[in-house]
């Protein structure tokens, strides 16, 4: 491992390890404005330090959650404030710096322009895309209301398995960084799968018009 890497890494685990919830939030909130810090690395050894009884799992799950969100916001902002030409023009000049190049946005932007809304939430369970995501939000000036929710609800799925992972594994947390792209296939397997189960029954109980109706006849019984 590069001494660079192995620098940084030994860095977060220390801000981890003696701050707790506080260095917890703050390593989630740099992940998530410069993706080379590993997310699949903060937060197993967050799961490990909840197995050690250092942290709650309620804990842990909420300050990594505010992490993300913070550090999401940055980026929303970024591409709110700036429109997508300048951004890109950003990226072009300094994004090397955050390993982030031009082509990143482009896969986040196809993203956002193909699944809308929901693209941020399940962008947040998908690799690479984990963090861009928040620009072409930003750029298409997303309402902040449901940028919000999105980012918390899918941060808070994708931080919740890492940490569970971290503390199912123990002292071989580090383990967990292997099988992240396997967690999130089975992330957006199940959102998928569950998303579907939605529309079937919906549509299997005559849609909303229908279930409207049932509930006027049963009102009136």
């Amino acid at each position: 491992m590069p001494t660079i890497v192995g620098d940084v890494l030994g860095w977060i685990v220390g801000l981890v390890d003696t701050m707790g919830y506080a260095g917890l939030a703050i390593v989630v909130a740099l992940e998530n404005v410069f993706p080379p810090i590993p997310s699949e690395v903060i937060l197993p050894l967050a799961g490990f330090l909840v197995g050690q009884g250092q942290m709650t799992f309620v804990g842990a799950i909420v300050a990594s959650t505010v992490g993300s969100l913070v550090g999401a916001l940055v980026l929303y902002w970024i591409g709110y404030v700036l429109g997508e030409d300048r951004t890109r023009a950003l990226v072009r000049r300094y994004g090397r710096w955050a390993m982030l190049s031009e082509d990143d946005l482009d896969r986040a932007k196809s993203w956002f322009d193909n699944h809308g809304r929901e693209a941020v939430f399940l962008a947040r369970l998908a690799p690479l895309v984990r963090s861009v995501i928040s620009i072409p939000a930003g750029v298409a000036k997303m309402p902040l209301w449901s940028f919000v929710l999105y980012t918390t609800l899918g941060s808070g799925l994708w931080n919740a398995a890492l940490i569970v992972g971290g503390w199912a594994l123990g002292a071989n947390w580090q383990l967990v960084e292997q099988y992240q792209g396997l967690f999130s296939k089975v992330f957006v397997g199940l959102m998928a799968l569950g998303i579907g189960w939605f529309v079937v029954r919906r549509l299997m109980n005559g849609g909303p018009s229908a279930q409207r109706e049932r509930e006027r006849s049963e009102a009136s019984a």
